[in-house]
């Protein structure tokens, strides 16, 4: 196995998240440990392992889990459903941080933090591969300060009612960044009647409220030497991802094909 590439600890990826640095991701939608190996290797900072969009089970995620922690590179699983369960599975598990779709109310907010945190919250005690099957100094109460201080909690803004109440959801604590979904976001505008905003102008309200709660902002782009991109980052984007494994190997197998095709022509 080469060496994982140099880049702080997957334990230092909250801490990172939250001071805003600049984090390159991707979304797996392969289920299995290889796309997370590749995405290690050559230096990304997190892979969003998508059971929401993807056909992931829960020992695959496992194992995606696992190739992460041998790469050293942060694991963010975006659930499918937004229950306690799935989060304490999935952190039981190893996963560095936890990634709820559709969070539009304060509520929902609240709920996720208290199910990602032990002191304070209600994630239910347990020592597995997150806590090194009892192997952490210090015992079980020292593995819950230690996940507590470095499991990463993400929410999704993408319904046209959460612009509504935007304020009071970013404002919620426990909550380290907000991923703006603009393209369900986009949907969900375009079934809203009368008076709305674009999905520019809705972004760009989710943008101001995420970083005047002092929270982290991300989304994702399709190229990151696109205009897409640059818009992100003027925004306040730090946590950017670009497209997933699968549209990274059908764009690649398509520009070998017109190659062939060019080839084979001449």
């Amino acid at each position: 196995m080469n060496a994982p590439a140099q880049r702080p600890g997957q334990r230092e990826f909250r801490k990172r998240l939250i001071n805003r640095e600049p984090l390159i991701g991707s979304f797996l939608k392969f289920p299995g440990p290889h796309s997370t190996e590749i995405f290690g290797s050559i230096g990304y900072d997190f892979v969003m392992l998508d059971e929401e969009h993807s056909p992931w089970s829960r020992d695959q995620l496992g194992m995606g889990i696992l190739a992460a922690k041998a790469y050293d590179i942060a694991s963010i699983v975006r659930i499918s459903r937004p229950d306690a369960a799935s989060v304490l599975s999935m952190l039981d598990d190893g996963a560095i941080g936890i990634m709820m779709p559709h969070c539009n109310s304060a509520e929902k907010a609240r709920e996720l933090a208290s199910w990602s945190r032990y002191r304070g919250g209600t994630r239910g005690s347990g020592i597995a591969r997150s806590g090194d099957y009892g192997a952490r100094p210090g015992g079980i109460e020292a593995h819950y300060d230690f996940s507590d201080a470095t499991t990463a909690v993400i929410a999704m803004i993408e319904d046209a009612d959460a612009i509504e109440r935007i304020d009071e959801i970013t404002a919620v604590d426990g909550i380290d960044a907000f991923f703006m979904g603009r393209g369900d976001l986009g949907l969900s505008l375009s079934n809203v009647q009368g008076t709305k905003p674009t999905v520019a102008e809705a972004a760009k309200i989710i943008a101001e409220s995420v970083l005047r709660n002092g929270k982290a902002l991300c989304a994702v782009t399709h190229d990151m030497e696109s205009d897409d991109a640059k818009a992100m980052k003027d925004l306040g984007v730090t946590g950017l991802m670009v497209g997933n494994d699968w549209g990274f190997m059908r764009g690649a197998a398509m520009k070998q094909l017109g190659g062939f095709n060019t080839l084979m022509k001449s």
